[in-house]
């Protein structure tokens, strides 16, 4: 039961810019592609590698502080249930393109969103840690 409760809250504060994302990306950009759920899965994606570079790397976090934040937080934001479900939907549409491009694009932004989290956080924590 000790666990629960912190657990509970990082889902809490996870899932609220999950839900917030997916509403703002379904409403401005109503293109037909989902690109709220794309949006909450390259964020994520960007913010998990930075935060494990950090703890791995150079320990400025600690292990229980980054997998908090990684898979509670962060978990509780990407949103791959939502890609599972809307990209079989284009497909039934018709929209046979659009469903290969959301196939596409978060492999391709979570990918690049990984690189740039790792590269964003050895720039920052690389040069001061380096004379620790």
């Amino acid at each position: 039961m000790g666990k629960l409760v912190p657990i509970c809250a990082g889902g809490a504060i996870g899932s609220g810019p999950r839900n917030v994302t997916l509403t703002w990306g379904g409403a401005s950009f109503n293109a037909g592609l989902p690109l709220g759920t794309l949006i909450g899965n390259v964020v994520p994606s960007l913010l998990i590698a930075g935060a494990f570079e950090v703890s791995l790397r150079y320990a400025a976090i600690t292990s229980t502080v980054c997998l908090f934040l990684t898979t509670v937080v962060l978990g509780s934001f990407s949103t791959y249930s939502s890609f599972s479900y809307e990209n079989p939907r284009l497909f039934e549409d018709g929209t046979i393109g659009l469903a290969l491009l959301n196939l596409a694009l978060p492999v391709l932004g979570c990918l690049t969103a990984g690189a740039l989290g790792l590269l964003s956080s050895r720039a920052r924590f690389g040069e001061s840690l380096a004379g620790r």
